[in-house]
């Protein structure tokens, strides 16, 4: 119906009434007024303009203001029940009229989706009788495919001027629209041919976005409306069966997500703005509302009126709750978000309509309102278009939303940079001089691709958004968001100090802001003045530092509370004026800055500001769950939904069993809480979609279900996999959310399941995205400052996923890119981010974990990286070689930290890549690295200068190709040139002839009177009367023979104090010091000719030659070394008491006691709890070093003699034993496997088969008794004997003679026994225990 037909037919109703009584005169004025504006309201939109806008604005708050009058003013006695209903039908009208006009919708539009009767109608049967049948007919539709879901219902109107409402039903008893276009979108047009066009053949079916042309043509030909068009309200025109709650906003699939971001950052035209309908829809909300409280400053807060609500100190708090609860045009909404600032308010309804008040400075409340107006009722903003409202922040003089696609839309005041508009022209200005626009229309804040908003939060001159994987941007005044180049001034920004960090809250406050991570740490930076960044200085933090936890001997607070010593977890932070508030996890405050007013909870008579942290308790033993800071004011809500606020006393009860679910505070004591509706739902429910999820999900959770659902089926397991790549490269794109890991075994368990369960195909499509993901992740940390724990913890979990090169079968990071940025990120991060790794390393990873998680994946990527191929010209070609020395660099780091905290053994890092790299080359490398300088090595990168990769076998090659080489030298340094002859004389070895009988004597009398230049020659052994030429074995055997009685106890150069066993020098024999420096030579030629002794020395020997520290672990006296770590470890403080120790050494030895002072006067010094390690240092150094210095020293001064500038330095003490004693522990199977067989012999061959039953069968020492016969060794070398050459040689056909062997090519000389195994067995034992000496070999 017409409004002008509503005007007519009013009055008589009003004159008349249901009773026969007359209304006041006053009412009927307001009638007539309403009317008028009725009349106005109901033009065609675009004849509009801005002043005529205003001017209803205007006539519409009077008409409010006399209406509220009217109810003020007493009713006659026989009128007061008609006038009463009379009153709430205009009030009922002027709200109809209020929501036309500030939505911009024709009056007859809401007036046809309003239930609200107008002044002549009242509810009659008929009416009654045409709802039963529209809900019986919505009841009986035949439901939609559940593939048609609605995005949107659109319409517009052909002509506003001749538009009416019919509303008879068609044939199927749903109302139609006569002479009426509009659109209604679904998701899939097959459907929404089905459903709609079928039902109802005037609705036309349109898509919004690019594609929009295209998806018209295709249904309905030229038919197609513009994506422009709206006339969203008719309900009725969508079918029965489909709720409005399915409405939301719609998203063009064949839009990508830069062009819609592009969309949203272009502000529309003031022509496109009036001629467009605002989304989202406002009319009555399904669900019973929540209640909206509102107090503070009356025209910056939403009270709809201009009036100072305060409550008082002395108030009750019902009269309290009366006061502050809101009474106007928002009590019939759903209120979804809250916000208020300095000088405005603004609230977003559960169908994401956006609703402001306040004073428009800079246009922070409406652009398109005069500069100061002051909007004292809320009011629906229509200049952001067809956004739906998530979240709201109003800063001093702006104000910024998310809407449901993520996006932040700000507007108002750009003179800092606040709204993160990009504003062109800004490379040639400076940052201190240069101010940008204000009273800037809403447009959507550069974000950057791919990013979402989860929060926002607007600071006096700043902005801060939180993304929705947890990072932070910043826009506004330097001293919160950083410095930025001229270019992308005012554009938003990450800031260095919080890249990685998994950040779940923001906190803007006037001139410093803070942050909460998911694991509890607050980081806060800005201005600190007054103590409100929690210390005392400096007075400005540039970057976010870490809120520590103070120590407990501070003051009490509120209530008796004394300051916190324990770890604090921060839940929540809100930062105010000059003052902060943080909630902790138990439910305690924690606050500081000013306290003027009382806003920490504490009285101001207590004190006035504070800047260490200072615990506030809840008065009546509850936790509080939330904060929030104006100015001089702080509100905070508890478990029970109970709303405190603070006041000079301290906190106060504001709002008790109100169920309060969402606050907010700023300006000058403003605050505004939304309570839960009165069904008792106790959440705030949106009835809109949204593009992205609402909260980040466990990604490993996610990752572990699909791998539970993985089907047998080629479709499933193909479908699981795709979503299994998708969630990998999701969670290793984003630090922040892999920094939510920290049980490292649930990241291995996802890790190993996912390469167990899954075909090929499926785990390279998971290697693929991995990879991107990697990329993708370590990318967005460059640049960073990565100086918290919690930021670089990420960086241990990537490397986990490097291990994915364990299986052949796939390819992974061919080039080595992603491996090469991850050790470049790594290795580019400031000491405290070391310090952080390598805490998380030690702390959180087991032994076993530390292998398998960081050792082994870098391991297996050098090794692909080492990986070449050879050309047809012979040159090698690597793939990814330039990753090899960051990978290296990576490496060096896990192996320090593993010695330190002994989390690995030696073997674990061994890189088989660099062990099979060819000797000759690793030798090159080392030769180069010998001969650098020290700017050289610092500038170069050495492989051999990380030892630790190399195994040992590896070493021991590089150190024979390096005795070679000097054997070589030595020899050319003594070639002699005879004038006469012509002739060029060299003598390659070191010839040593010694008798058997004076095997002792004779060597070390050769060797005290050998030329240096020829010890340093190739040695070659013979023994006198024998025939043997040595090529090995010889000399094998006669360091086998010297062994056993050189290094003899009985010799009297070894202490007897630690049994035959172990080789320590005799602290005594000060007489034969040339006897020790003679064995140092041999122990050196034995080294040097690659020959094995048959020496016991304790590790603390090995240590020492390689010029290792020694400590309490290499003391060989273990009931000493117990004795003394019971010393260190006793937790007493009576140790000079109990132990009763000097420090003073005696002992008995030869019957008579001997006394050593460890320092002067020892012998009056007790050892006591203060100097007792002092004690222990000096007792080790004494055993250990000063006791047997001379000795000592002659040793070394033998074994240098032979083996100076060696690269002993490449071994460690373990390695350096086996090389010198080789392994006692004797693997005939694997020497077995490593045998080649000549002569006619191979495996099956019966007396081959026959002989290694004898091998693996015999005895211990009968083993090492065989060995000793073919190989002149008792040991097996670096490696085992599956590393040794063995050869089997047939010696003829069967005979009774005995086996014999060449030694020195460990061949083992064997007739063809056949397969008697009786006789092999009598003929090789007697082989073995007879044989001695050397024939012609």
């Amino acid at each position: 119906m017409s409004s002008k037909n509503n005007s007519q037919q009013s009055k008589p109703d009003a004159d008349s009434g249901n009773n026969g009584t007359t209304a006041d005169e006053d009412i009927l004025s307001i009638q007539s007024s309403i009317e008028q504006v009725a009349a106005s309201q109901d033009r065609p939109q675009t004849t509009r303009t801005r002043a005529g806008f205003n001017s209803i604005s205007d006539a519409l708050g009077n008409l409010r203001s006399r209406l509220h009058q009217a109810h003020q003013q007493p009713p006659r006695q026989r009128s007061s029940v008609h006038r009463s209903s009379f009153l709430q039908r205009l009030q009922d009208r002027l709200n109809v009229l209020d929501t036309a006009h500030t939505s911009r919708t024709p009056l007859h539009v809401m007036e046809s989706r309003r239930s609200v009767p107008n002044l002549m109608m009242n509810e009659t049967e008929e009416n009654k009788s045409n709802d039963k049948e529209r809900r019986q007919t919505a009841a009986s539709a035949p439901p939609l495919n559940a593939s048609a879901v609605i995005f949107r219902v659109d319409a517009r109107e052909a002509a506003h001027h001749e538009s009416s409402i019919d509303r008879s039903t068609i044939s199927d008893g749903r109302p139609t629209l006569q002479r009426r276009r509009s659109s209604v979108l679904f998701a899939s047009r097959i459907v929404a041919n089905r459903s709609i066009m079928e039902a109802a053949s005037n609705i036309m079916l349109a898509s919004g976005g690019d594609g929009a042309n295209t998806s018209r043509r295709d249904l309905l030909g030229d038919r197609g409306l513009s994506s422009t068009g709206s006339l969203r309200d008719f309900e009725m025109h969508v079918h029965p069966s489909v709720s409005r709650r399915m409405l939301s906003p719609i998203v063009d699939s064949d839009r990508s997500s830069e062009t819609t971001s592009a969309m949203d950052d272009t502000a529309m035209d003031e022509e496109e703005e009036v001629a467009m309908e605002v989304e989202p829809i406002e009319d009555e909300v399904i669900d019973t509302n929540n209640k909206l409280y509102s107090w503070g400053k009356g025209h910056q807060s939403l009270h709809d009126d201009s009036d100072d609500r305060i409550p008082a100190l002395d108030q009750d708090e019902r009269s309290v709750a009366q006061l502050m609860q809101v009474s106007s045009r928002l009590e019939s909404k759903s209120i979804l978000a809250v916000a208020t600032g300095q000088h405005h308010s603004a609230c977003a309804t559960s169908r994401g309509a956006l609703y402001v008040a306040g004073k428009n400075i800079h246009g922070c409340v409406d652009p398109n309102s005069p500069e100061g107006e002051v909007i004292s009722r809320p009011m629906l903003l229509d200049c952001i278009g067809h956004v739906r409202v998530l979240q709201v922040s109003c800063g001093y003089d702006h104000t910024a939303v998310i809407s449901s696609n993520g996006s932040v839309l700000t507007w108002g005041s750009n003179a800092h940079g606040q709204l993160g508009h990009r504003v062109n022209g800004t490379q040639k200005v400076q940052h201190t001089d240069y101010q940008g626009p204000t009273n800037c229309r809403p447009t959507g804040m550069a974000l950057g691709k791919g990013r979402r908003a989860s929060s926002v939060d607007c600071g006096t001159n700043y902005t801060l958004v939180l993304t929705q994987y947890m990072s932070l941007l910043a826009c506004g005044i330097p001293s919160i968001s950083g410095h930025r180049d001229a270019s992308n001034w005012g554009m938003p920004q990450e800031i260095p100090a919080l890249v990685g960090l998994p950040l779940v809250g923001i906190s803007a406050g006037d001139m410093h802001a803070a942050v909460v991570t998911a694991h509890g740490t607050a980081f806060i930076w800005g201005e600190n003045h007054t103590g409100c960044c929690a210390r005392d200085f400096p007075k400005t933090l540039t970057l976010p530092v870490p809120v520590k936890a103070p120590s407990p001997s501070s003051q009490s607070g509120s209530n008796g509370n004394s300051m916190v010593s324990d770890d604090i977890a921060i839940s929540d932070v809100a930062c105010g004026l000059e003052h902060t508030v943080f909630v902790t996890r138990s439910g305690d405050l924690l606050v500081c800055g000013s306290n003027n007013c009382g806003q920490l909870g504490i009285a101001t008579s207590k004190i006035q500001s504070t800047s260490t942290l200072m615990s506030v308790h809840h008065p009546k033993g509850g936790s509080f769950v939330s904060v929030e800071a104006g100015n001089g004011h702080s509100l905070v809500l508890d478990t029970a939904g109970d709303l405190w606020g603070t006041n000079t006393n301290g906190l106060q009860c504001i709002l008790e069993g109100k169920s309060v679910l969402v606050i907010t505070a700023g300006g000058d004591d403003n605050c505004i809480a939304i309570t839960s509706s009165p069904t008792g739902v106790k959440s705030l429910q949106r009835q809109f979609s949204m593009e992205m999820p609402e909260e980040t999900e466990s990604i490993v959770d996610a990752v572990d279900n699909l791998l539970d659902e993985m089907g047998s089926d080629d479709v499933s397991q193909k479908h699981a996999g795709q979503e299994i790549a998708k969630k990998s490269e999701e969670l290793l794109r984003h630090p922040p959310v892999l920094n939510l890991i920290l049980n490292p075994m649930k990241l291995e368990t996802m890790f190993d399941r996912i390469l167990c369960d899954s075909d090929v195909a499926t785990r390279q499509t998971i290697a693929n995205a991995i990879e991107r993901g990697i990329k993708l992740g370590l990318e967005s940390l460059r640049g960073s400052r990565m100086i918290y724990p919690e930021a670089v913890r990420c960086l241990l979990s990537y490397i986990t996923f490097f291990e994915i090169r364990r299986d052949d079968e796939i390819v992974f990071d061919v080039r080595g890119e992603a491996i090469f940025l991850f050790c470049d990120t790594l290795l580019g991060i400031p000491f405290e981010g070391y310090r952080a790794l390598h805490d998380f390393a030690t702390n959180l990873y087991s032994s076993k974990l530390f292998v398998k998680m960081l050792v082994r994946p870098l391991l297996l990527t050098l090794n692909a990286c080492l990986k070449y191929t050879v050309d047809e010209n012979e040159v090698q070609h690597f793939a990814s070689r330039q990753a090899v020395p960051v990978i290296v660099a990576v490496l060096s780091w896990l192996h320090a930290m593993s010695e330190e905290a002994g989390l690995a053994k030696p073997t674990d890092f061994y890189s088989d890549g660099v062990s099979e790299i060819n000797v000759e080359t690793l030798f090159g490398d080392l030769y180069n690295m010998k001969k650098a300088s020290p700017h050289e090595k610092s500038r170069n990168f050495f492989l051999c200068a990380h030892p630790f990769l190399l195994s040992p076998g590896c070493k021991r090659n590089l150190l024979q190709m390096e005795s070679q080489v000097e054997m070589f030298k030595a020899m050319m340094g003594d070639v002699n040139f005879s004038a006469n002859s012509d002739e060029i004389k060299v003598d390659p070895f070191n010839e040593l002839e010694i008798e058997r009988e004076h095997l002792v004597e004779q060597t070390l009398e050769k060797i005290r009177k050998a030329d240096p230049k020829d010890i340093r020659k190739r040695l070659r052994v013979s023994f006198k009367g024998e025939e043997g030429i040595d090529a090995g074995g010889v000399t094998k055997e006669f360091f086998q023979l010297l062994s056993e009685e050189l290094f003899d106890v009985q010799s009297g150069l070894w202490s007897d104090k630690y049994g035959e066993e172990i080789n320590w020098f005799n602290s005594d024999n000060t007489w034969d010091e040339n006897g020790y420096e003679l064995i140092g030579v041999l122990f050196g030629l034995a080294l040097y000719n690659s020959v094995l002794l048959d020496v016991h020395f304790p590790m603390a020997v090995y240590r020492k030659i390689l010029g290792l520290p020694l400590g309490l672990e290499d003391i060989i006296d273990k009931e000493l070394q117990r004795g003394l770590k019971q010393l260190l470890n006793y937790e007493g403080d009576d140790v000079e008491d109990i132990f009763c120790l000097t420090f003073e050494l005696a002992w008995m030895e030869m019957g008579e006691e001997r006394r050593l002072q460890l320092k002067p006067d020892g012998a009056n010094i007790s050892v006591t709890n203060d100097n007792r390690e002092e004690y222990v240092l000096r007792y080790v150094r004494w055993i250990l070093v000063d006791s047997i210095q001379s000795q000592w020293d002659a040793f070394q001064k033998g074994v240098m003699r032979v083996m100076e500038d060696s690269s002993l330095d490449l071994f460690l003490p373990e390695e350096l034993e086996l090389l010198v004693v080789g392994i006692p522990e004797l693997d005939f199977a694997a020497l077995e496997v490593n045998t080649k067989y000549e002569g006619g012999y191979d495996k099956d061959s019966h007396v081959v088969k026959n002989f290694w039953i004898f091998a693996k069968n015999a005895a211990p020492e009968a083993q090492v008794k065989l060995l000793k016969f073919a190989a002149a060794s008792t040991k097996a070398p670096i490696g085992g004997l599956g590393k040794m050459d063995f050869i089997i040689q047939r010696a003829g056909p069967d005979s009774p003679n005995l086996p014999t062997s060449h030694t020195c090519f460990n061949t083992l000389l064997l007739p063809d026994y056949g397969s008697d195994f009786e006789k092999l067995t009598r003929l090789l034992g007697r082989a073995i225990l007879e044989c001695e000496g050397f024939g012609l070999e």
